[in-house]
Order: structure tokens, then C-alpha cells, then sequence
């Protein structure tokens, strides 16, 4: 069960945004690797989150059932700054808790909190974003979601099963994003709400 103590130290996503440009203003990112790769991922994450805060809209049938959850959740989402799922993921978690007021979006920092992480593995990995969402009332745990689309995960899995260089996988799974255009997301998040946000 998630404590009330983990909630307390979670970020909003507006602390979460500064949080990481205060960071790369001073050539850092997230966790404890500091290298110039992670960086450069951390740089063109933060680019994602910009553009897809300007143009990211909620689709009708996820505002429908939005308007429809009738009580307040947590939505808690492990993640770091140099992740590049979680930069393709959290603009629409954060437009989601725009539209909808019984819906609040909290961030905790992965390698800052490995504890929780390993209760949210995928497989035996520490895979982000992992959103878990949390009845407000109860601390009651009712779905999770992550660390990426089912369909892009599928497809990560077999280039991993054949040996795709890390660098060409990362690019492949960027384009799906870039093509997909949240439409996914916002399908399996719909679902998810419909489901279980009552």
C-alpha cells in the first residue's frame, strides 16, 4: 500500500518540469548516473515535455469518461528525468489532470524510491513511467499502468528478443511515439477509467 508519507514527498508535475530544467541549467539530470549520454537524453525529454504540453488534447471518449469518475485519485507515477517513455507519457497524464478535478497527478523520482519501485516491477525490471493509481479516500490501490503502450511494449520486447542495439531500439520507440500521437495512451487510459473510476 502506498503511504501517506510517499504521497507527501511526491511532486506535482509543474515542480517536476522545474525540477528537471533546474537541473540541466546546471548540466545535471535525475538519479545517480551523471554521464553525457543520460544528459542528452534528460535535454531531448525536456523538449518532448515541451512540445507535447502545447499540443497534446484529451480525446472525446477519455473526456467522457473522465467527467463521469465521481471520486478524488491519486495518480502516482515513478519516473526520472532522463526516461524517455515517461516524457512521451506524462503530458497526457498532466493534460488529464486538467480536465478533470477529481484526478491529481503526483511524481516521485525512481531511484530515489527503490523500494516502492520493486513492488511495480515489469518482469524483473525497474521500468518507467509506472503509474499507480490510488483511491484518495481509502489508499486503496485500484489499477497500475506502465511503462509504456502495450502495443509499443510488444514491440520493444521482440527488438530486445533479437539483439537490436539499444541506440536503434530507442529511436524505433521514439518514432512509434511521434506516429502514434498519444492515441494509444489515451485508448488504454479510457479503458482504465471506465473500468475502475467510479
Amino acid at each position: 500500500m502506498i503511504t501517506q508519507t510517499e504521497l507527501d514527498r511526491a511532486m506535482n508535475y509543474r515542480q517536476y518540469r522545474d525540477l528537471l530544467e533546474d537541473l540541466l541549467s546546471r548540466g545535471k539530470t535525475t538519479g545517480p548516473l551523471q554521464n553525457e549520454a543520460y544528459l542528452n537524453y534528460a535535454k531531448l525529454n525536456l523538449q518532448r515535455m515541451q512540445r507535447l504540453d502545447k499540443t497534446v488534447s484529451i480525446n472525446q471518449e477519455l473526456l467522457e469518461a473522465l467527467q463521469a469518475v465521481n471520486s478524488d485519485y491519486t495518480w502516482l507515477v515513478l519516473t526520472e528525468g532522463w526516461c524517455g517513455d515517461a516524457a512521451q507519457n506524462l503530458p497526457v497524464m498532466a493534460a488529464i489532470e486538467k480536465v478533470c478535478p477529481r484526478v491529481h497527478l503526483r511524481l516521485l523520482l525512481r531511484d530515489e524510491n527503490l523500494a516502492l519501485m520493486d513492488q511495480y516491477l515489469t518482469g524483473e525490471s525497474r521500468a518507467i513511467p509506472k503509474l499507480i493509481c490510488i483511491k484518495n479516500l481509502s489508499h486503496e490501490e485500484v489499477f497500475t499502468w506502465g511503462p509504456r503502450p502495450g502495443e509499443v511494449q510488444r514491440l520493444a520486447q521482440d527488438l530486445k528478443e533479437k539483439g537490436t542495439p539499444h541506440e536503434e531500439k530507442s529511436l524505433f520507440i521514439q518514432k512509434w511515439y511521434v506516429n502514434d500521437k498519444t492515441n494509444t495512451l489515451q485508448k488504454e487510459l479510457t479503458a482504465l477509467t471506465l473500468k475502475y473510476l467510479k
